[in-house]
């Protein structure tokens, strides 16, 4: 199966039908799975739960739904949303064995866990029925992308098994400068050359200077001030292989320098 890295974006998108992105992450999936068999699980990889060590959900029944929102002020529909995928216990295993076999270290267990809101925000609107199992995994913001896409690397293993690899962060990242709410501020300078710099060495396949992208892209700092929802990415695209081939499904802006480019990764023959 291919791998994706997603940008999920704010919250809100789960009531806020005028966010560009939420008509993509609703259509895109028949196109985008056209050929291929429908996944017996998802593993998702959100930018919204950091630890020290990797770490996996393992929920038997349903998952439930964290409401992440860390303070802002939301509608009160925003916490009436839910969002009841089964739990992959079995997934769970299985992603910890790949890990601990490829020399990570020992993997952590959370049992009980549900899913925050950037694992379950792209998935209502991908999955509306919910009837898919889904774990999720952890990122480690104390390591850097070369390590996140070998971690990618040994979950390969999964997309053979029918399991879905999603990555679901941010192309760009930077809450401070945000404005909120805008569809019609102009994108500033440091986001747009970052997400450009981002599109251009994943389409030609640059992916060492991805993984070194505090080093080599402009902006990065700017762009991503702290890496959690950019490691999802390093993840789908070591998973999907050192020769796979990068597609931009879906580019659009919002809150000015919010960008929800997103990309599927397709091995090559």
């Amino acid at each position: 199966m291919d791998t994706f890295f997603l940008s999920h974006g704010p919250p809100t998108m789960c009531v806020d039908e005028t966010v560009p992105a939420r008509s993509f992450l609703q259509s895109w999936l028949p196109a985008g799975m056209a050929g291929t068999q429908a996944p017996r699980a998802i593993l998702i990889v959100s930018g919204h739960w950091e630890t020290d060590i990797p770490t996996v959900n393992v929920v038997h029944g349903t998952n439930d739904t964290i409401y992440d929102y860390h303070g802002f002020s939301f509608p009160e529909a925003m916490y009436q949303v839910k969002y009841p995928a089964p739990g992959a216990p079995d997934l769970a295993r299985r992603t910890k064995e790949l890990i601990e076999q490829a020399g990570f270290g020992p993997v952590k267990e959370e049992h009980g866990r549900g899913l925050d809101h950037g694992a379950w925000l792209p998935l209502m609107l991908m999955y509306p029925e919910a009837d898919v199992p889904v774990c999720q995994l952890s990122v480690q913001t104390s390591r850097d992308g070369t390590y996140h896409y070998n971690l990618g690397k040994a979950l390969a293993p999964l997309r053979a098994e029918g399991v879905l690899i999603l990555g679901s962060g941010s192309a760009t990242h930077n809450i401070s400068k945000m404005d909120a709410g805008s569809r019609s501020a102009p994108v500033p300078q440091w986001a747009s050359d970052f997400d450009t710099w981002l599109t251009d060495s994943l389409l030609h396949g640059r992916y060492d200077d991805v993984n070194r992208y505090d080093e080599n892209a402009p902006y990065a700092k700017v762009a991503h001030p702290t890496p959690e929802h950019f490691y999802p990415l390093h993840i789908a695209v070591g998973a999907a292989g050192d020769d796979s081939k990068a597609e931009l499904i879906h580019s659009s802006w919002t809150d000015a320098n919010h960008s929800y480019s997103s990309y599927r990764f397709v091995t090559k023959n």
